[in-house]
């Protein structure tokens, strides 16, 4: 789950290619550390004691991996300079030494606290995933292309025909829709085949000992001791992502403790390689972060022309039948079923691309993994899983993405003018949306929050 560095920012969040992509998109950079989990899977190394750099990975990095760059942090926060993390580095040992007093207090045996810290060594790789900026973003359709692909849909529907006592299981004890379960098994792991190849209780130390999030990982290294201690799992099933998340379904440490459930009953919660249990942990988490059964997650929209797009907020909720009386239409033609629910507007291209209807079990996922894109991305695989079809409108193809340069300075400039009142950093969140919604609406265009280059242009212009 990516309680994801897409929780790196929720249960940390985040690569199956998922995290990354999303956290890169034009939503929250710091989503959940369980975020950062696929593609960054691909790359690690490690570095031990105050030596600048190793030349190769240590034992807890994927083969191949590069080794710490040896730099500053783009972030640009103290903890991150080069100088910081050597230093960090240089008490590891000391560091994990000193949590024992927490672990005991936990209920890890001085024994098992021992045996699992033995030899850890910091993975300073990670340094450079935790700060990465990467220099262009992907679209939003190019994510959904990348997610929702035939062969995906394939495997998703031997998964549901082969675990399908497992589903119905599930399905009458939680409430949680056997797809959106299926779903997000496929966009974290690609159905159990890109998982991540960190030793997490290695990329957990690490993080909790060095670095700008220490005490954050602090409860996740704790929380992944009990695991272990506990014997749900075993240390070579313990193998994830650069922040942590580890299983089909990238369980952070923290969120383990609290949604994993035994489904079979054989004493274990084993989300890594037990379908039984994993099917039923992630549905607990849904279930209790307050998935609502036999309802959907939200409808593709059409959006009328002239529509106030100041309203495309997630903090002006209407009902269903409020938003038809402002024109908004079920793109399918279809009549919303329920004219009494809630839902807010989300319009993720702005003017140019589809609108969708977002309710409760949105919000939901959203809990999983904050990022707008990683949402509609499950909501949508699981629609086509169950036999759904792709979504009506087009997407502005022909919008290209704007690179971190470009993002700098397009918040820059709404900075000068008045309208943003963060720090530039070039990470499109809710902030940055709503500064460009108030200028556009100041020149009367389409006030959509959209960070298309013609924005920019108008920025320049004025």
């Amino acid at each position: 789950m990516m309680q994801s560095a897409a929780r790196l920012a929720r249960r940390a969040g985040p690569v199956t290619g998922a995290a990354v992509i999303a956290a890169a998109l034009l939503l929250p950079a710091c989503a959940h550390a369980q975020a950062q989990n696929g593609l960054s899977n691909l790359f690690g190394g490690i570095f031990s004691g105050q030596s600048p750099a190793p030349a190769q990975p240590g034992p807890g990095a994927p083969a191949g991996a590069p080794p710490w760059s040896g730099e500053d942090g783009a972030s640009g926060h103290p903890l991150m300079t080069a100088a910081a993390i050597r230093e960090a580095a240089g008490n590891f040992n000391n560091c994990v030494a000193a949590m024992w007093p927490d672990a005991a207090r936990r209920n890890i045996t001085q024994e098992n606290f021992q045996r699992f810290t033995a030899g850890l060594s910091p993975d300073l790789r990670i340094m450079d995933l935790m700060d990465s900026q990467p220099e262009f973003t992907k679209s939003i359709w190019d994510y959904l292309d990348i997610l929702v692909n035939d062969n995906r849909l394939a495997k998703g529907r031997e998964i549901l025909a082969k675990y399908k006592a497992q589903f119905d299981a599930t399905e009458r004890a939680t409430g949680v829709d056997r797809y959106i379960i299926a779903s997000i098994w496929g966009i974290e792991s690609n159905y159990s085949t890109q998982m991540g190849d960190r030793n997490v209780l290695q990329s957990t130390a690490t993080l909790a000992c060095v670095g700008r999030r220490q005490a954050y990982f602090k409860d996740e290294f704790l929380s992944a001791l009990e695991i272990l201690n506990r014997g749900d799992l075993r240390p070579e099933q313990m193998r994830g992502s650069w922040a942590g998340a580890f299983g089909p379904t990238q369980f952070m440490p923290t969120a383990f403790k609290r949604f994993a459930v035994d489904g079979d009953g054989d004493g274990r919660r084993d989300v890594v390689d037990n379908p039984t249990d994993l099917i039923a942990s992630t549905a607990n988490n849904l279930k209790k972060d307050g998935w609502q059964a036999g309802q959907t997650w939200g409808y593709e929209v059409t959006v009328p022309q002239g529509f106030n797009y100041m309203l495309a907020d997630r903090a002006k909720a209407m009902t269903i039948g409020q938003w038809e009386k402002l024109g908004l239409k079920r793109a399918t033609g279809q009549p919303f079923p329920h004219p009494a629910e809630k839902a807010y507007l989300l319009a993720p291209a702005g003017a140019q691309g589809p609108g969708f209807l977002m309710l409760q079990n949105y919000r939901v996922i959203m809990k999983y993994n904050p990022a707008e894109a990683y949402a509609l991305a499950i909501g949508h695989f699981a629609d086509r899983l169950r036999g759904g079809q792709p979504f009506v409108q087009p997407w502005p193809r022909q919008e290209r993405e704007l690179s971190r340069a470009e993002r700098l300075e397009l918040q820059q400039l709404l900075a000068q003018r008045g309208y943003y009142k963060g720090t530039p950093d070039g990470q499109f969140g809710g902030q940055t949306r709503e500064a460009l919604r108030s200028f556009q609406a100041s020149i009367g265009v389409p006030a959509d929050g959209f960070a298309s280059s013609d924005a920019l242009d108008q920025l320049r212009r004025r």
